[in-house]
């Protein structure tokens, strides 16, 4: 019988002492991998605490085995390895089919009823026989049927109740036997001892983790494909980076790795194919840019005229505008009237990009039987059941369930709320920080070098604030963990957990993009009237401009970071996997060489399993996408090749992480899900910031609206615009300077004060931002009702199942009712009227 495979491995604790010259002794103690050095010590003191220390375990231990004995009634077989100074078991657990059974109708299983019909878009399809070439004929698909929430009265009604070994899928079996161990106490159940992965997590077990079906690699004879294991074919047919032009086999990474992380790679895929048009787009306008950049110097340099700039430090010196003309060039790669169009078309893009995946989603949650998730099938959290105090009926169910009072829990969201507003100051703190030594570097490094080497300085910096700001996002993250708010399902408890961890990354990677492109620059002054900040002068913008600036910090972003990323994920994860084996086989029991090339070539799978490393969850993958989702939104008007690095990013990631999944991780235990979760307001949090971001980065760093106002008030040929945008210096600051007046950016007079351009073009500015969001919104607004969350073909299968298990129920009791009155009149005397 194909069953449930948990280990649990547990290693015995040695302890080896080494007298050293001065008397005292080194005490080592492996507790389950972990390893203690006491340096302090007597001989007498280090023995009797081992002792204490050894004692209490083994009376832990059997305390700990003893419940699951007694309350999980498993067929068990146990495999012990000897390693060097060390003893490790492992015990497989299985469940009988009587206990599959209750545990089944406990957690709302849902097991099928009948097999339904092609649906129609299939059909079309079949019909006139269109080819496409991102599919592939993946063997084995999973069979797609009506189900219904088991019940162990009805096994009967249900496909496949004759076969009790093929019955419950293996996932569905993971899950059992995982409710058994998640929920059995092996302490205090007021201080929350329960459950297999505390256990872990204290290092009383070092690992508990279901079986792989098989080996990964293809057999060294090829074999049909409709011989293969599950396993081989998701290496085959997904992991492979032959596979990146095709559709990825959703079904089959459902029914191995259950519903919630075949949503996540079918959320990342259908955004990475969405991608497609906004990365076209964008190459488009970048392209261009290279069409308006054959006229730009004529501007720089209007009627022969040459402009002396004030120095943008104390200490700089004056310098000529004509220096850079290459960077102006650049910058109208990025600031062009091609960006308001693609501003606003990747705004639509988010919307209906979010509206279509809402779409999406419900079908696969009813594909895969997660629709009423969430609503009637989520169990308690087994720490939510063992802490709660009380318990009250749930209005949906009617079943008696654990209950945390609200003024309770208020007191422990209040205390999270105040680590996440105390932490949010600290790497607010950073920020500032990190820009003040941007502008102290950046004023040292010009007294002997050119201008050009602030742009190195940009560089250097965006990576050193990005490693300074993590450090303080970990610490974070370790404070949040010390106060639960004891949520009753795991969902809203992740949900919380991601919420409280988005914030410190949102200020964590988005503040320097921010600070460069709403508010570098704004605060300056002008000359003789400077403005500062803790006696240093507030950082101006760059030669080129704010948005270059910008654009430079996005292209390291978009490039730099996730490519680094990548080739950490992957060779890293390559090293961790080989120090562990490595470790491992170093620890075997040496024995003569042929015993060990045997023993090698004929490793079990639970030992083979146990060398692979732990799944880390999806978070991490989550949140990598996701932010990467807002840089491509929110500041697209600043680097239109944003989509495209991001498409580029996305199909490696794919495969990298079907890679881990297959050949590197432990196989999980199954989860069901009904969608991506908080992660989904998340990104309609973002899509809502892009638009203003968007609105406010065109109208007030990019040069489009200056361009578009002295087009039409003063030279349709824009000759003479850089002069427009310059003011003069004040006469005190000449007077200071040897008589030497020089020009900066701004729209003042020699007195300093603002001209009325600057207020035709503050309104203007304001305008602009009104209308292009107003008119975002509303289209988006209309995407929204014209497309529905859940398709016509999908609501009538919901009406279809739902009237089928209506009518197996209903079978049932009017079977049960004939039953009932038949042997009510067949007794002796019985009156067939019932008087």
């Amino acid at each position: 019988m194909e069953v449930f495979c948990l280990f649990c491995v547990v290693l015995c604790f040695v302890f080896l002492t080494n007298f050293l010259c001065c008397g005292h002794f080194v005490s080592i103690n492996f507790v389950l991998f972990m390893s203690f050095l006491s340096l302090f010590g007597t001989f007498l003191s280090p023995l009797c605490n081992f002792v204490t220390y050894f004692c209490c375990l083994v009376s832990r231990f059997c305390r700990l085995v003893s419940p699951f004995c007694h309350l999980v009634p498993c067929f068990c077989r146990s495999r012990v390895v000897l390693l060097e100074k060390k003893k490790t078991s492992f015990v497989l657990l299985s469940a009988p089919w009587s206990l599959l059974c209750y545990y089944a109708e406990e957690i709302s299983l849902r097991v099928p009823l009948q097999a339904p019909n092609l649906n129609s878009s299939e059909q079309v399809l079949s019909k006139l026989s269109l080819p496409n070439p991102l599919s592939q004929d993946v063997p084995n698909p999973p069979a797609d049927y009506y189900t219904c929430q088991f019940r162990t009265n009805k096994l009967q009604r249900f496909l496949g109740s004759d076969h009790q070994e093929t019955f419950f899928k293996t996932t569905q079996r993971h899950q059992v036997l995982y409710e058994i161990l998640a929920r059995t106490p092996y302490g205090s159940v007021k201080k929350g001892e329960v459950g297999i992965d505390r256990l872990v997590s204290e290092q009383v077990f070092t690992a508990a983790y279901p079986l792989h079906q098989g080996d990964f690699r293809l057999p060294s004879p090829p074999v049909p494909p409709h011989c293969l294991g599950l396993r081989q074919i998701l290496y085959a047919y997904w992991a492979q980076w032959s596979c990146w032009r095709r559709y990825q086999p959703l079904d089959h990474i459902r029914e191995y790795f259950g519903e919630k992380i075949a949503l996540y790679f079918a959320w990342i895929g259908f955004y990475t194919v969405w991608l497609l048009p906004a990365s076209l787009v964008g190459t488009v306008i970048f392209l261009i840019g290279f069409g308006l950049m054959q006229r730009v110097c004529q501007e720089s340099l209007p009627l022969g005229n040459r402009f002396i700039m004030c120095p943008i430090c104390n200490i700089c010196s004056y310098w000529n505008y004509s220096s850079i003309c290459s960077t102006y060039k650049a910058g109208l790669l990025f600031d062009n009237g091609g960006t308001v169009f693609l501003s606003v078309f990747l705004s639509l893009w988010a919307v209906t990009f979010l509206q279509y995946w809402k779409r999406r989603c419900s079908v696969l949650a009813h594909c895969w039987d997660c629709s009423d998730f969430e609503d009637t099938e989520e169990r308690p959290r087994p720490e939510f059941t063992a802490m709660a105090p009380m318990t009250v009926r749930n209005p949906v169910t009617g079943a008696e369930e654990p209950y945390f009072p609200e003024q309770k829990r208020l007191n422990r969201t209040l205390t999270s709320c105040m680590v996440i507003i105390i932490m949010v100051a600290v790497v607010l703190m950073f920020v500032i920080g990190v820009i003040m030594y941007r502008t102290i570097v950046v004023v040292i490094l010009y007294r002997n070098m050119k201008i050009l080497s602030s742009s190195i300085v940009r560089l250097c910096v965006c990576l050193y604030n990005m490693c300074v700001v993590c450090v303080v996002l970990l610490y974070s993250v370790y404070v949040l963990c010390v106060f639960p708010e004891m949520h009753r399902t795991q969902t809203k408890y992740e949900d919380m957990f991601i919420l409280k961890v988005f914030i410190f990354q949102f200020v964590n990677f988005y503040s320097s993009p921010v600070y460069i492109a709403f508010f570098k620059g704004r605060f300056v002054g002008y000359p003789g009237n400077y403005n500062t900040m803790f006696g240093v002068r507030n950082e101006d913008c760059g030669a080129g401009g704010c948005l270059i600036d910008l654009a430079q910090e996005l292209l390291v972003i978009m490039v730099g970071k996730q490519l680094i990323n990548n080739i950490q994920e992957f060779f890293l994860l390559k090293v961790k996997s080989w120090w562990q084996k490595r470790k491992l086989n170093h620890q075997k029991k040496e024995e003569d060489e042929e015993e060990v090339h045997n023993y090698q070539e004929e490793v079990p799978q639970w030992e083979a399993d146990y060398q692979l490393q732990v799944c880390g969850g999806l978070f991490d993958e989550y949140l990598e996408t996701v932010l990467q989702f807002g840089f491509i939104t929110i500041f697209v008007a600043a680097c239109p090749l944003a989509p495209l690095f991001a498409l580029i990013n996305n199909w490696v990631e794919i495969r990298l992480d079907a890679h881990k999944f297959v050949t590197e991780y432990r196989r999980p235990v199954a989860e069901r899900a009904q969608d991506i979760g908080i992660w989904f307001p998340i990104l309609q949090f973002i899509t809502h910031m892009a638009v203003l971001s968007n609105a406010f980065l065109i109208a007030f760093t990019s040069s489009f609206l200056p361009r578009l106002y002295y087009r039409y008030t003063r030279d349709s040929t824009l000759r003479g615009f850089i002069s427009f945008t310059l003011a003069t210096s004040p006469h005190t600051f000449s007077q200071q300077h040897h008589n030497a007046s020089c020009r900066y950016r701004g729209f003042r007079d020699e007195n300093g004060e603002y001209l009325p351009e600057y207020f035709h073009l503050l309104a203007i500015r304001l305008g602009f931002i009104i209308v292009f969001e107003h008119v975002v919104f509303f289209i988006g607004r209309l995407i929204d009702l014209m497309v529905p969350d859940i398709p016509e073909e999908v609501e009538l299968k919901i009406k279809r199942e739902h009237y089928m298990a209506k009518e197996a129920l209903a079978e049932n009791q009017v079977q049960t009712l004939t039953s009932w009155i038949q042997n009510f009149t067949t007794k002796p005397g019985g009156d067939p009227r019932g008087g």
